[in-house]
């Protein structure tokens, strides 16, 4: 199941994460806050749908989902390490998994420090500048877990 990130229920479900009150979401696009938060509850259900469908996808055992976040924590058994599920508006579902890595060494070094700052600020979560994409993930987590 993949997210309708263009849909106008998507838009919805992102500003309201950003803490955009149903009100002001429904002033913006002129339409009801029951027309809004109707479309929330809907959103909301095809998040966490989608969050559990990437778990058993990546055999990860569910600890804690917050659809209303787009973050799902648990643990993958194939890896034996604790994993995350998150959605981003502007890169899709994710999937990362703890691990200590030789991240200079790593081409994908890049892609890791962009998703995870990327992430951080839709959250709008403020963590520690690092080089090492594996300490700023574990601040990035840690403070969602808290949220969660």
């Amino acid at each position: 199941m993949f997210l309708p990130v263009n849909d106008k229920q998507f838009e919805f479900w992102r500003l309201q994460r950003s803490g955009l009150p149903n009100i002001n979401i429904a002033r913006s696009f002129n339409i009801s806050r029951q027309a809004v938060s109707r479309a929330l509850l809907t959103m909301d259900e095809r998040i966490e749908n989608t969050l559990l469908e990437m778990a058993r996808a990546n055999q990860i055992e569910v600890g804690k989902v917050n659809a209303e976040r787009g973050i799902l924590f648990g643990h993958s058994v194939p890896l034996n390490v604790n994993a995350i599920i998150f959605v981003s508006a502007k890169h899709g579902m994710q999937v990362w998994y703890e691990h200590e890595g030789d991240c200079g060494a790593c081409n994908r070094y890049t892609q890791c420090i962009e998703l995870l700052w990327d992430f951080a600020d839709e959250m709008k979560l403020k963590i520690e500048k690092t080089n090492d994409p594996t300490k700023l993930a574990d601040e990035l987590f840690e403070k969602l877990r808290r949220l969660a």
